[in-house]
């Protein structure tokens, strides 16, 4: 089995997700967990790794605050996007891109950083145990690591409140190959299991998008996006929201 390269997908992937409702709430959840988790780094600029970041909307946003950042990604086609977003700042942002895999990343070269990203990756890739671990040889002790991925538990709900019986009776397995849905969706037992294994502490645990994607399509007529993104965060990290989020949000420390 191969990685998922998105170099094919890239404007679809884009619209689909960047710029949407599933967008803001994503963002949202994170961008508040790690504001709330990067003060353990200390008050000084970082050295940041954003490992499959695509567009690097995140690499810019951290970027923006004096972070020094690395960006790679499988597909040359996100990184020319994330080029033109770089050379559209109005001021100077230290991010640098590497087009290459994450299994390609070598810390005798790039060395180690205080804070590794990997957000929306595990899912599509072909071993991410293996491959997250190492990932992690490139995080220095004391370091963060952020690492939001898709939920099969929330994927078996959501096709239990569809009504498609047959495709949870098949393993979640659809005879009709859809290319933006995530290969290798993860139990959240098993990544809290790799965390202990690579001996970090579980400091955030947060759901994203625990409401949106159960909402009914008939909506009240006060209903309200910003009230919406508001609810996301409270419940993000209630039982049993969290666990139904259709991605889920771990931050580990190395000691």
């Amino acid at each position: 089995m191969q990685d998922k390269n998105f170099d094919k997908l890239a404007q679809k992937f884009a619209h689909n997700i960047y710029g949407t409702t599933k967008g803001d709430i994503r963002m949202a959840v994170l961008w508040r967990d790690l504001q709330e988790q990067l003060p353990l780094l200390g008050n000084k600029p970082l050295r940041i790794l954003d490992a499959g970041g695509g567009f690097g909307y995140f690499s810019l946003k951290l970027a923006r605050l004096g972070h020094q950042v690395v960006l790679c990604d499988l597909s040359q086609e996100m990184l020319k996007q994330a080029q033109q977003l770089i050379d559209e700042e109005p001021h100077e942002v230290d991010v640098t891109l590497h087009h290459c895999a994450i299994q390609q990343l070598d810390a005798s070269a790039l060395g180690q950083f205080d804070l590794i990203l990997c957000h929306a990756v595990a899912e599509w890739l072909a071993d991410a145990q293996q491959t997250l671990a190492h990932l992690l040889t490139l995080l220095r002790s004391g370091g963060l690591f952020s690492l939001m991925f898709y939920n099969k538990e929330a994927m078996r709900f959501h096709a239990l409140t569809a009504g498609n019986f047959d495709y949870v009776r098949n393993g979640l397995k659809s005879k009709k190959k859809n290319r933006l849905s995530p290969e290798h969706p993860l139990d959240i037992a098993t990544v809290r299991q790799w965390f202990t294994q690579w001996e970090l502490r579980l400091c955030c645990a947060s759901g994203v998008r625990v409401i949106h994607d159960y909402m009914n399509k008939r909506l009240p007529d006060n209903y309200d996006e910003r009230q919406l993104i508001e609810m996301e965060l409270e419940y993000s990290r209630r039982e049993p929201y969290l666990s139904l989020g259709r991605y889920v949000h771990f931050i580990g420390h190395k000691p």
